[in-house]
């Protein structure tokens, strides 16, 4: 069995993750929560607020899936008296219950939803797959990319994502201090795998054109933005924003039984896949992050923690919010077989007392 944190249970094969004396860089930056001023963290944002000048009635932007986390940032931006403009960029294969959020969220802020071409996103679904083992490589890159051409479009140069996931859910020690988002950032841990969208161009037909709603955005862009996390102006809690959220209407179910946590991840057929994957390559699995994340607020012991883990993590990706792994893959044009060939390409075979994965397979991780 890989080894984990000493303190939560994320494990070390979790990629960019540094762990120092047994500890992971995650509960490193929980535990120096205790020595953040976070009231003048808050009047530093509000300072940043008070400095922009208003363009069409908007002060910022805010890219967003309708989700839990989206909705808490947009309601707290209203309560500082900023007026956000919500930017979704369209969700592969979205889930009914993620298109009722995302209008819900629309209630108390006007949305944009830019929806790129289907037929390339489902190529670009299954090349992500091939290429680099993540079938939602596109959704990843588009997450960085939509919100700031639509800033740029209205002239907007101010915008707040939320978490920083390296501090979250760990990465390198020198990103825990990090603010804002810049292009390093966005090259290192925004999802690309080392798969540049212009590597793509005339692979299978793919052109340019094509690509340009992935390309991120140039260096003159994002030296005339402002992209700050959130995360750093307001102690990052997931659950208190599910709270807010489903206060204010967002509706939430278990995604999967290798899901821990309810209100996440509500929005996209595809991502039951996307965690299976994250599980052959680094036997990290969606519960292993959620759970870490809860025994570093003390909801949950480090022990029980670990047994639900290893009930959760890597149960096969059969139906994920309700959809069916044969409805996604026929989306994205392969097989079943096809699909299988692909997870034991991936796997990582020294993490598994298997040696191949087979349908509906449970992996037992080496002890």
């Amino acid at each position: 069995m890989p080894t984990r944190c000493t303190r939560c249970i994320m494990v070390v094969t979790r990629p960019d993750t540094e762990f120092v004396d047994g500890i992971c860089s995650a509960c490193i930056a929980h535990d120096r929560r205790a020595e953040i001023d976070w009231g003048k963290r808050e009047q530093d944002l509000l300072r940043i607020l008070e400095s922009v000048q208003p363009v069409d009635g908007y002060h910022c932007v805010v890219p967003s899936s309708g989700g839990k986390d989206s909705h808490w940032q947009v309601l707290k931006l209203i309560e500082l008296g900023a007026r956000p403009l919500v930017v979704t960029a369209t969700t592969c294969m979205l889930t009914p219950i993620g298109a009722r959020n995302i209008r819900n969220l629309a209630r108390y802020a006007t949305t944009v939803e830019i929806t790129p071409n289907l037929r390339v996103r489902a190529l670009l679904n299954r090349l992500g797959l091939e290429l680099v083992g993540d079938i939602s490589f596109a959704e990843h890159v588009s997450i960085f990319s939509t919100p700031w051409r639509v800033a740029k479009q209205h002239g907007l140069n101010l915008m707040f994502y939320g978490e920083s996931p390296t501090v979250s859910y760990g990465g390198p020690m020198d990103s825990l201090g990090i603010s804002q988002m810049t292009r390093r950032w966005i090259t290192e841990f925004g999802g690309h795998l080392k798969l540049r969208p212009s590597d793509l161009v005339d692979v299978e037909g793919l052109t340019a054109a094509d690509m340009a709603d992935y390309e991120m955005p140039s260096e003159e862009a994002m030296g005339q933005m402002q992209a700050h996390f959130l995360g750093h102006f307001y102690p990052w809690d997931s659950h208190r924003n599910a709270s807010v959220a489903i206060e204010h209407g967002m509706e939430a179910e278990l995604p999967s039984p290798a899901n821990w946590w309810i209100p996440e991840n509500l929005d996209c057929f595809l991502t039951g896949c996307h965690d299976f994957f994250a599980w052959l390559k680094y036997s990290l699995g969606r519960a292993t992050a959620q759970l870490s994340v809860d025994v570093r607020n003390g909801l949950i012991s480090r022990e029980d923690a670990l047994r639900i883990a290893q009930e959760r993590d890597g149960i096969f990706p059969a139906i994920y919010m309700g959809g069916s792994l044969e409805m996604v893959l026929e989306h994205i044009g392969i097989t079943p077989d096809c699909f299988m060939k692909m997870c034991n390409q991936y796997m990582n075979t020294s993490l598994f007392v298997e040696n191949r994965v087979e349908w509906g397979q449970k992996l037992t991780l080496r002890s």
